[in-house]
């Protein structure tokens, strides 16, 4: 008997990442998938394993007033509506949800419906849409241990593309003892301008003999791309600079240190690869997810997280500079992060799927 299962994921990478992989390993044991998403996903559909992508409107609640509110919850409910029509016509045997918005009107409908259904948690903190549907769902999965929550969950991990699997074989190089430093920089799927701004200012504070050694590569928003290049340029380096770079995993995996962001996709790939990390949390998420999720891995001693209020050129140039002067450090810190790393969170994942399928069928 053919097993259909419908996942639905918030049109971003961080969302949408995990719910390919589990297409991935889904698909391995024989499932039939159907993905819900919204319109943003288009630019990652081409990857993703489902036998069809289907997408619903949802929107977020970005304003207070009356009629953003009103407009808001009339678009959920046509989501809702359709995700009920879309239910009937492919009955699925199980639903899992990854968060965002979009998550709410399929996952809402199949709890209505009767389908055995899962959330998957990418951070150390509950998302706001994960928090309404938590209660009413049959499971609950995380990437890592909830920092606080009052509802009960199995932590699976989060689930990674083959690509950061292929990326996780190759070992780390520990730097050569006056040699180069390979440094990556990225600030999410949007790239960060704080990051373009502060690392121009540390290298330039630095002594050339020590900036010379350093062979950046760093993702910078397209507005920001010429100034940065201008910079740099006076300052002799030669950096790869790009708004979006599509090999992410692999360059992560060639680095010696990263700079980033702490999303909970960039964290897992950072702990499955092992490199030492600076994490800088967005510092205006509602719930400080970013910063749970950084914590979790400095806690194990793979990355240093610095708030990005605290993070000035001064200190990133000390940061860089002992980079720079204790390459064995960095070794460390790169066997630490590959310790906290989950390699099997797809078949974790896969696994809670199944369950509940036989506990629909007893």
């Amino acid at each position: 008997m053919v097993r259909r299962a419908l996942l639905s994921a918030g049109g971003t990478g961080g969302h949408l990442f995990p719910a390919q992989a589990l297409a991935q390993e889904l698909k391995s044991r024989g499932w039939r998938i159907h993905l819900a998403t919204d319109q943003r996903a288009q630019k990652f559909a081409a990857d993703f394993a489902a036998d069809d992508i289907h997408v619903i409107r949802s929107a977020t609640f970005a304003g207070k007033s009356p009629m953003a509110l009103v407009k808001t919850f009339g678009v959920l409910a046509g989501g809702y509506f359709a995700s009920r029509r879309l239910i009937s016509t492919i009955e699925p045997d199980v639903a899992v949800g990854f968060g965002g918005y979009p998550t709410v009107p399929p996952l809402l409908a199949a709890v209505h419906k009767g389908v055995p259904s899962i959330l998957h948690e990418q951070n150390a903190v509950l998302g706001r849409a994960n928090t309404f549907l938590a209660g009413r769902v049959n499971a609950l999965a995380t990437g890592f241990p909830l920092a606080k929550s009052e509802h009960k969950h199995v932590v699976t991990g989060n689930p990674l593309r083959e690509i950061v699997h292929l990326a996780a074989r190759l070992n780390y190089e520990t730097p050569a003892e006056g040699g180069r430093l390979r440094l990556l920089v990225f600030g999410g799927s949007q790239g960060a301008r704080f990051f373009s701004q502060i690392m121009c200012e540390a290298l330039a504070s630095m002594t050339p003999d020590l900036r010379d050694r350093i062979d950046l590569t760093m993702q910078t928003r397209e507005e920001e791309l010429e100034p940065t290049k201008s910079v740099l340029s006076k300052l002799d380096m030669q950096a790869k600079l790009a708004p979006f770079f599509g090999d992410m995993p692999m360059r992560i995996a060639k680095s010696h240190l990263v700079m980033c962001r702490s999303g909970a996709s960039s964290v897992s790939e950072l702990a499955l690869i092992g490199r030492p990390a600076i994490l800088v949390p967005f510092p205006t998420a509602l719930d400080d997810d970013q910063g749970a999720n950084a914590a979790r891995l400095e806690t194990e001693g793979g990355a240093v997280l610095v708030r990005q209020k605290d993070m000035d050129a001064p200190r990133l140039t000390a940061m860089l500079e002992d980079a720079l002067k204790n390459p064995k450090q960095l070794a460390i810190q790169a066997a630490n992060a590959k310790r906290a790393g989950v390699a099997d969170a797809s078949q974790r994942l896969a696994n809670l799927v199944e369950a509940q399928l036989r506990v629909k069928e007893r």
